[in-house]
């Protein structure tokens, strides 16, 4: 199946127990443009089942789902329909979680308290074939990838969060460089004697050539392709 480009309709797939929580998901997304919501699954089992059927473009999948939980399911989807992209959408942020979900073959970790344009974006960005993870949990990579080593995560989690991007400017490098040692655009503006719009012209381009959405996601990926 080829990945939807941003100006095709994305079909999606919702795996989730909670009917409340799951009709407000389609009902969210009925109303943005771009999107079409084709199935959904109240249990991971019926979830695989489905998916294999249907072939949608993404699955929003909750880890905690009866009969068989989300990584698992995830892992049998991966293994049977590999051309269908998965988002965990979910409220379990734990370490364990967020790499045992990745390690399954996720392709994006969002946490349910995310907003409908932030949940499209990162739908469209699995979708048009990068990762996406939510601010926080990307926060916790990075801090992992700090603290205890880059081979601290599993090496799928670093493949996953890795990717290809496409080659940085000499500039573009030192200012990722600055975001990964922690500077805000103003501190980045001032060390190398620019304006922070010019940092903010910088970043776009970042983010635009490594299929990332924040300055977090741009220093994860940094730091495990050892860009900087």
């Amino acid at each position: 199946m080829q990945s939807p480009t941003r100006q095709d309709t994305i079909s999606v797939f919702i795996a989730e127990d909670h009917e409340i929580t799951r009709v407000g998901l389609r009902l969210t997304l009925e109303q943005i443009s771009g999107f079409r919501v084709i199935g959904e699954a109240n249990d991971g089992r019926l979830a695989v089942e489905s998916v294999i059927s249907l072939k949608p473009d993404v699955v929003l999948m909750d880890i905690g789902l009866p009969t068989m939980d989300g990584i698992e399911a995830t892992r049998q989807v991966k293994e049977q329909a590999p051309d269908t992209r998965v988002i965990m959408l979910t409220s379990h942020d734990s370490d364990r979680d967020v790499f045992a979900a990745l390690a399954a073959g996720a392709d994006g970790y969002c946490l349910k308290e995310v907003s409908g344009p932030q949940l499209a974006m990162a739908i469209r960005c699995v979708a048009d074939g990068a990762a996406w993870l939510d601010p926080g949990v990307a926060s916790r990579v990075l801090k992992a990838c700090a603290v205890g080593g880059v081979n601290q995560a599993p090496a799928d989690v670093i493949q996953k969060i890795s990717g290809s991007q496409q080659t940085l400017s000499q500039r573009e490098l030192d200012v990722l460089k600055l975001v990964v040692d922690g500077l805000s655009n103003q501190e980045i503006a001032d060390r190398l004697v620019v304006s922070v719009e010019t940092v903010k012209t910088h970043m776009r381009h970042i983010m635009e050539k490594m299929a990332v959405s924040d300055r977090t996601q741009a220093a994860v990926k940094a730091m495990r392709e050892g860009l900087v």
